[in-house]
């Protein structure tokens, strides 16, 4: 059977997140009802990663086998058709055939995360669901210094949620970056792969810093801390975005 690998975007805030559940609708069901809308196929796609509830994409990969050999670009445009009729914050980007050892989520190199936070006294009206909106002036020059004590290879048990369900705490963290342009803080993350809250608690725990309550030093000592109480509260969903997801033979 023909595989396709698709780029998504998706709005997450109406869904329960991007995997399947049984309390609610999420990216992976409103994905799967358009395909079998489309082609009448009754299929199961792979996602790059499982995104949680009101937390957005720009580059989510996922993969489908189909057994008929689509043109890409009708696919995508097909795909985009029915989504838009059953009235989903979901858009297929790009559409691409590709072999079938390709796995949307195994032969994932690095994966690319951005948490934004809209930095300013006055509350958000356009960005509402899309930052967190913090009053209090924040230091991004003291978030990213104490972001620099997270990066490397680490067991990460203060920064994953209880629930999570990795059989190891052990990642490593490429990258882990704080900027600002005006009102807008943003900090990038890059790694292979994530645990559970991972980004979230980093926000959250990095926003302490910039208020002066945790020193590079706290922050380090956190992490080497291996405890789920060391960790600063976790930001919420609305200003996390799954940005790029890297693989082999990719540009």
């Amino acid at each position: 059977m023909p595989r396709f690998r698709m780029i998504v975007e998706y709005d997450g805030t109406p869904y329960v997140g991007w995997q399947m559940q049984e309390n609610g609708h999420s990216v992976q069901a409103a994905l799967q009802a358009a395909i079998l809308s489309l082609t009448g196929e009754t299929v199961s796609i792979r996602g790059a990663g499982r995104t949680d509830s009101g937390v957005h994409a720009m580059g989510q990969v996922i993969h489908a086998d189909l057994s008929r050999d689509w043109k890409p670009y009708k696919l995508r445009n097909a795909l985009n058709a029915h989504l838009m009729m059953a009235g989903e914050k979901v858009a297929v980007l790009d559409v691409q055939a590709v072999d079938e050892a390709f796995d949307a989520r195994f032969s994932a190199l690095r994966r690319h995360y951005l948490y934004r936070i809209l930095n300013r006294p006055s509350p958000l009206a356009l960005e509402a669901r899309r930052a967190w909106w913090v009053a209090r002036e924040l230091d991004h020059e003291a978030m990213h210094a104490a972001a620099q004590t997270l990066v490397g290879h680490h067991d990460f048990t203060t920064f994953r949620s209880a629930h999570c369900q990795a059989t190891s705490p052990m990642r490593t963290l490429d990258r882990l970056d704080v900027t600002r342009t005006g009102d807008l803080i943003e900090i990038r993350a890059t790694a292979q792969s994530f645990l559970h809250n991972q980004i979230r608690s980093f926000a959250g725990t990095l926003k302490l810093a910039g208020d002066g309550k945790m020193t590079p030093a706290d922050v380090r000592a956190a992490l080497d801390a291996r405890d789920r109480s060391a960790c600063g509260p976790v930001a919420p969903p609305d200003g996390l975005y799954f940005m790029k997801v890297d693989y082999p033979g990719d540009v």
